[in-house]
């Protein structure tokens, strides 16, 4: 199996690489089967169409300014996906991570947001965003781990973690 290996503290282990267009189909599939509060939970509300421009604007990136990683079961069959992509706002991306119910609480989403943010601090940034329906605990309780500023209005929550000072030197 491709890409670096991640063993959960469940013993399962994944293979994440960064996501290419080769990615677009599977990506696309796992967008329209998704469960519902996945979907609801992911975009804070309903999901967007899934259409060719959006896989495009989804698997094509410059792994700068928009950076992405997918993991994979033993089988190649993908898992979660995390991303950034720079805001306006110099220095700050803003992230978002998904992963299958049956592979979460595993540590799967801090692994995939360490390397994000591993990555993210080699391209300069400093800070990462995060807007997440303010009850979904799993998500607020990644972002307290890394020292989350948070902000709750309306039922959602935006929070913003610093990033490491030193990045490591492993790329993917």
């Amino acid at each position: 199996m491709d890409g670096q290996p991640v063993r959960l503290r469940d013993g399962r282990t994944v293979f994440v690489t960064r996501v290419s267009p080769a990615d677009a189909e599977e990506l696309g599939e796992a967008l329209v089967e998704a469960d519902r509060e996945t979907l609801y939970r992911r975009f804070c509300g309903p999901p967007p169409k899934v259409t060719p421009r959006l896989l495009a604007h989804l698997t094509e990136l410059d792994f700068d300014r928009r950076y992405a990683l997918v993991a994979r079961d033993e089988a190649g069959k993908g898992v979660a996906i995390a991303r950034y992509e720079a805001t306006l706002q110099p220095g700050v991306a803003e992230i978002a991570v998904a992963v299958k119910p049956c592979w979460r609480r595993a540590g799967l989403a801090t692994a995939l947001v360490t390397k994000l943010a591993e990555a993210a601090s080699r391209h300069g940034f400093r800070e990462f965003t995060a807007t997440y329906l303010a009850d979904n605990r799993a998500v607020a309780d990644l972002l307290d781990s890394a020292g989350a500023r948070r902000v709750i209005t309306d039922g959602l929550a935006d929070a913003a973690v610093r990033l490491p000072s030193q990045p490591s030197t492993v790329d993917l």
